[in-house]
């Protein structure tokens, strides 16, 4: 393995208008997820060239390449077990993987659909993998054993799924979104429509497990409170817009620590937000590309973005011959990701 880091390119260039770090040996095609380890700077991207890749990353923004697995297919999600021993991988070629990466081990086949898995969660609380396929289920998986221990149908394609336990939030096609109570995870607790009109793109579960956000194909993101008692508080607004033209929101991530949240759309922008006093904290300037994921690391120090072709204008619009794919790596100063005290009519906060 290789020792050196690689140059840090933190130049403004058209798809790093913000000056951020750049991770080293991107991968090859379109980038569809990215997870951080909760115990290390370890961050891991699933791509459509099918392969899982796993970089280190130093406090001083330099990168360097760890390893990397492969899938028969496209990989479209990925998430770590919360000790930060072992990635979870799946995709278009209906399995679900886990990779023993700190120790070395062999990726084995844990879970298994009849058509291509959207998302996964790791859930500590029961020790269990959750699977949403566009086979219009919702698996629970213990790792040791080849079946599922339950298999919750659901109405439609699953697009995302959030867990913050107990809550665990399902956005499927038809703009379902299904909530669940993970103490009785084999009954559906609610299921709503979206608050917003168009296809579901993405969901988060609030950290203090009272509500969740949905993000939208139509450049909004809703805010939504699982009790009745809190309805008063839902509201959605828009994003992700210029003039006229209106942008997907491909990605929502609360901030671990301030519990405020960063959005990511297809107009290449991302944008850090408080959903309690309802206010962008700040915009960032746009990349070239789209922006179709993006996560933080387990201390909200480091925000990770993918700069990559999102398939939002179809695969007409995709050339992969002059296609390029990066992975940017943003430091969050405290006035763009701490939340500001609202202020009331009275002028009281």
């Amino acid at each position: 393995m290789a020792t050196t880091f690689g140059t840090i390119n933190t130049s403004t260039s058209p798809h790093n208008p913000n000056k951020s770090f750049e991770i080293v040996q991107p991968p090859n095609d379109s980038i569809s997820s990215l997870s951080f380890s909760p115990k290390a700077n370890y961050l891991v991207a699933t791509s459509w060239d099918n392969q899982v890749r796993c970089w280190e990353v130093l406090q001083t923004g330099a990168s360097m390449p760890k390893a990397s697995m492969s899938h028969d297919q496209p990989v479209l999600c990925s998430t770590w077990k919360d000790d930060g021993t072992a990635v979870f991988s799946a995709g278009c070629d209906k399995q679900a993987k886990m990779w023993p990466l700190l120790s070395g081990g062999q990726p084995v086949t844990v879970a298994m659909h009849d058509a291509p898995i959207k998302d996964i969660a790791w859930i500590p609380e029961m020790n269990l993998l959750a699977t949403g396929s566009w086979d219009k289920t919702l698996k629970y998986w213990d790792t040791r054993q080849p079946n599922p221990v339950h298999t919750q149908q659901l109405p439609e394609r699953c697009f995302a799924l959030s867990v913050r336990h107990p809550l665990m939030v399902v956005g499927t096609a038809d703009r379902n979104l299904i909530i669940f109570n993970l103490q009785n995870p084999q009954t559906e607790f609610k299921r709503i429509s979206s608050p917003l009109k168009y296809q579901t793109r993405c969901v988060a579960a609030f950290p203090d497990k009272q509500g969740f956000l949905v993000g939208s194909i139509e450049g909004r993101v809703g805010v939504h409170h699982v009790e009745e008692a809190q309805q008063n508080k839902n509201f959605t607004f828009k994003c992700h817009r210029d003039s006229n033209d209106i942008y997907a929101v491909n990605s929502l991530n609360f901030h671990p620590i301030h519990q405020t949240f960063a959005t990511a759309g297809s107009d290449g922008a991302f944008n850090f937000w408080d959903k309690d006093s309802k206010q962008r904290l700040k915009a960032m300037a746009r990349s070239n590309q789209p922006i179709p994921c993006s996560t933080f690391n387990s201390d909200g120090s480091l925000y990770a973005y993918a700069v990559s072709y999102d398939w939002s204008k179809g695969a007409e619009n995709h050339n992969p011959a002059t296609a390029k794919h990066h992975i940017l790596l943003h430091v969050p100063q405290e006035t763009e990701i701490k939340g500001k005290p609202r202020v009331t009519a009275s002028g009281r906060k």
